[in-house]
């Protein structure tokens, strides 16, 4: 295995409220949102990445996820290592998604573009 040099690709932000949280965002950073059909869940296209955001979340907070330029070798890594990742999902116009944990139960997530 040959670590990963792998920069953020993209920000998860999971909240109670989107409609809250997505005014709060779009008012202090500029942030231009991109909504998923109606409501207030969707991306906001910030200077360097895209950062989703969704409601209903239980586990409040940002999920930064790295990029990789292979998901499954990454995947393999990470439960070598003694993490654990759970099963990768496809995002149309935005790439695989795949969220695990580190040894502690640290979450994190890769993404393959």
């Amino acid at each position: 295995m040959v670590p990963i040099s792998a920069a953020v690709s993209y920000i998860e932000i999971g909240v109670s409220d989107a409609s809250k949280s997505r005014a709060f965002l779009e008012q202090m950073f500029g942030w231009k949102f991109h909504p998923f059909g109606q409501g207030a869940e969707g991306w906001f296209q910030t200077p360097s990445l895209k950062a989703g955001i969704h409601g209903g979340d239980p586990n409040w907070g940002f999920l930064v996820y790295f990029g990789v330029p292979d998901l499954e070798v990454a995947i393999a890594d990470v439960n070598r290592l003694g993490g654990e990742a759970e099963v990768p999902t496809d995002e149309p116009g935005f790439g695989r998604f795949c969220v695990c944990r580190d040894p502690q139960g640290l979450r994190f997530g890769l993404h393959q573009r």
